[in-house]
């Protein structure tokens, strides 16, 4: 064998070992692949909540803007966003296919309590991330007994702690009335708003709660309105949201009026409801209103509202469903990124649970995500914000509740 067979097959040695090593340094889950990422998700796109669809939409849409310019660590990223119709059983059958026949890496954003409650073992026990679920109920950051859960965003109990302590501290003598709807999501708003409360859950006068099957929600606005009560905390969701603001207008009832953000979107609920009607109503807010003129300058609502006009121009940019969206999937966008070439399941958990002070564009001046993996709890405050009857005006300093 002569010196130049001995080098070139030495090289040829090298070039294997080097792609061997590289390879090595790769590691997949099922849904991952060199040049690829798929993702799933459930969404109601039909049924009661069909309002809250735009939101994976939005999604689909931001993933096909980061396709076109590369995808994420050289890799595409497919979000298969499927319709339950906000229906448990459907949920089911719809994650069952994303798991099974799809093999996708991990779960992302699927909205609904009830929903996402259907189908929580089930992921635990396969180990398929169910990462940023879009329901803020308290089950979702139990990392002892479902660690591969994450919520999307602050728990339904925080932020009801948020209305409980300010109507404290601004009208402690206040009678209150709580409309909710009778569901999971429903009793951690009102078990959080009585904590925050303290001791004026004395001036609790009445409380009614509704199914999501009901008709309308004017009979139980018709009983608050009789109790006599001056402020009212409602929890619900946007079609209903609109028939109680509606019909409070419409019997000349003017409480003091607080809002789940789950039912505070201009298009979804505000709109319907009839935008005068829905003047003085206060909520809670992590996120821009691209609708407010302190942003109109904003890099991040420029960017915001360039990214609405290119790649979703049929979503509505002030529709906050839609700023929601966008900002889940920048942290989907976060998550993947770090994970890097290592995408088995494990790691993008990892990742998913090890996020320290994140300001994402969207957030205001003062919130930031932190997880830990002893603490799935996302953002770390809440502002709270007026509408004046064309907008949203936030007001006062950041609220932390412990």
């Amino acid at each position: 064998m002569t010196w130049a067979t001995r080098g070139a097959l030495a090289a040829a040695v090298l070039c294997v070992l080097h792609a061997g090593a590289a390879m090595a340094g790769k590691k997949y889950s099922p849904g991952a692949t060199d040049t690829a990422i798929k993702l799933g998700q459930t969404m109601p796109y039909s049924g009661p909540a069909s309002a809250y669809g735009t939101q994976g939409r939005t999604e689909v849409a931001y993933f096909n803007m980061l396709n076109a310019a590369g995808g994420i660590n050289g890799r595409k990223v497919e979000l298969l966003s499927l319709d339950d119709a906000y229906s448990p059983p459907k949920t089911v059958e719809q994650t069952r296919k994303l798991v099974e026949s799809e093999q996708v890496l991990a779960l992302v954003n699927s909205i609904g309590t009830a929903t996402n409650a259907a189908v929580q073992r089930y992921l635990n026990t396969k180990k398929v991330p169910q990462l940023l679920v879009s329901t803020g109920a308290t089950r979702w950051n139990d990392p002892a007994r479902f660690p591969w859960t994450t919520p999307g965003f602050a728990s339904y109990a925080f932020e009801g702690k948020v209305y409980g302590r300010h109507i404290a501290a601004t009208t402690p003598n206040a009678k209150i009335a709580i409309l909710w709807q009778n569901d999971d999501a429903g009793r951690d708003y009102v078990s959080g708003f009585k904590e925050g409360l303290g001791d004026a859950v004395r001036n609790v006068v009445k409380e009614a709660s509704y199914e999501v099957t009901d008709p309308t929600v004017d009979s139980q606005v018709i009983q608050l309105k009789s109790s006599g009560a001056d402020t009212l905390f409602m929890m619900a969701t946007p079609k209903f949201g609109a028939q109680a603001i509606r019909k409070i207008a419409e019997i000349g009832w003017k409480p003091a009026f607080y809002v789940a953000s789950v039912a505070s979107s201009r298009v979804q609920t505000l709109q319907p409801a009839g935008l005068e009607n829905a003047r003085g109503i206060v909520t809670a807010t992590a996120l821009k209103d691209p609708s407010d003129p302190v942003w109109a300058n904003d890099p991040a609502v420029l960017a915001y509202m360039k990214f609405m006009r290119d790649w979703y121009k049929e979503g509505d940019p002030l529709n906050s469903g839609n700023v929601f969206g966008y900002t889940v999937a920048q942290t989907v966008e976060h998550i993947l990124r770090n994970a890097g070439d290592d995408l088995t399941s494990e790691n993008v958990l990892k990742q998913a649970t090890t996020i320290k002070n994140l300001a994402l564009p969207m957030y205001l001046p003062g919130v930031v995500m932190n997880v830990s993996p002893t603490n799935y709890t996302t953002v770390n405050a809440l502002r709270l914000q007026r509408f004046d009857g064309d907008r949203w005006v936030v007001f006062g300093d950041p609220i932390v509740v412990e």
